[in-house]
């Protein structure tokens, strides 16, 4: 009985230890650290870590179970030396091969930065922070940088307007000037700024610094696309007139720390952004301005139009002389905001004159005498 134990155990020791074996591979090699753990983690791989500082950085991460048996894998697929930069959104359910592969093809998480159209500078900044791609600080630092705009052909004191809307998908680690570069080229693309576009800049004798300035005033007098034009068409009358463009707009960019409240006395305080004390465009762009309101900047619509006022739906009401003008501002402006302070004063008056009415009694005697 013992030498047949014996021989049992002599033969099955091999088996089990292949099985044993089979399953410490499969372990390290195949299985993910935590099947039951599929949440997200961003692990931020920099351009200057080694594989072996990589492997250690997702051990730290408690996506991988083991650097030894990961660097073998990836030595032994040859892909120790394809692991490439970024950040990646990698999870304990994943296998070494899945993070493996996913590290190699470059498969990085991306940030979404939305710019919309009329948005200025600074507040592209915030958004870039928000997005978790570098500070707002560093991000206005750029956008100032004079080295950075003499680099990129830019005759101003900043990237203002030269930013192009768009949705943008960035991954870290990236730098402000990259984030501005992206944005600038999108700008350049030839469905945004094409020949076409130069050779109507050069009938209208105007630079693209001064097409863009136009647009952004556009851009933010309006967002309505197809009104953008007439709204051109309007500031182009004005410039051919030597009159005074009168933007709101252009004042409140001239404004440090804008409270949202324009007041006469802002009307007639003169910054070099004040188109209601200075003839001509301002000295640059007011926002960043989309394709639709630059088409409207180059090609504006024919019309004899001088002035325009707000309707109160969202558009605007036209007009050619200035009595025109001034009828419409009583119409659409004065007319209505004396309405509503009538409104809100007998509102006032009835809420303060309105007696208070008497208790119901049954309820004040139930009060005192339950039931």
């Amino acid at each position: 009985m013992e030498r047949q134990a014996r021989l049992i155990l002599i033969l099955l020791f091999p088996l089990l230890t292949a099985v044993a074996t089979y399953l410490f591979l499969r372990r390290e090699f195949y299985a993910p650290l935590n099947p039951s753990d599929a949440a997200k983690k961003l692990v931020e791989i920099e351009p200057s870590l080694t594989f072996k500082e990589i492997c250690a950085k997702l051990h730290d991460a408690a996506v991988i179970r083991s650097c030894w048996s990961f660097g073998l894998m990836a030595r032994f697929r040859k892909l120790d030396t394809e692991v490439r930069s970024g950040e990646y959104e990698l999870a304990a359910a994943m296998t070494p091969q899945e993070i493996l592969e996913k590290l190699a093809k470059g498969d990085v998480f991306k940030r979404l930065v939305l710019v919309k159209e009329g948005e200025s500078i600074w507040q592209i900044g915030e958004k870039v922070e928000k997005s978790g791609l570098v500070s707002a600080q560093e991000f206005n630092k750029s956008v100032v940088d004079k080295q950075l705009l003499a680099k990129a052909g830019i005759l101003a004191p900043s990237f203002e307007g030269y930013l192009f809307p768009d949705t943008y998908q960035f991954s870290r680690p990236i730098r402000a000037e990259q984030i501005i570069w992206r944005m600038l080229e999108q700008g350049e693309r030839e469905e945004n700024w094409s020949k076409k576009f130069t050779d109507q800049a050069d009938e209208l004798e105007l630079s693209r610094h001064e097409i863009l300035t136009l647009a952004s005033i556009i851009e933010k007098e309006s967002g309505n696309i197809e009104e953008q034009p007439v709204v051109s068409s309007v500031f182009h009358n004005r410039l051919k007139q030597g009159m005074k463009l009168q933007s709101d707009p252009t004042v409140i960019y001239g404004i440090p720390n804008f409270n949202g409240d324009l007041t006469r006395n802002d009307l007639a305080t003169p910054t070099e952004y004040n188109t209601y004390t200075n003839v001509g465009l301002p000295p640059g762009p007011i926002a960043n301005p989309g394709l639709s309101a630059i088409r409207a900047a180059l090609f504006p619509a024919q019309t004899s139009f001088l002035f325009f006022v707000a309707d109160g739906k969202g558009g605007h009401v036209f007009s050619t002389t200035l009595q025109e003008h001034n009828d419409n501002v009583r119409r659409y402006q004065k007319e209505p905001a004396a309405a509503m302070r009538a409104a809100q004063a007998a509102a006032s008056l009835s809420a303060a004159t309105t007696p208070t009415p008497a208790p119901n009694a049954a309820v004040i005697a139930n009060e005192i005498f339950p039931q």
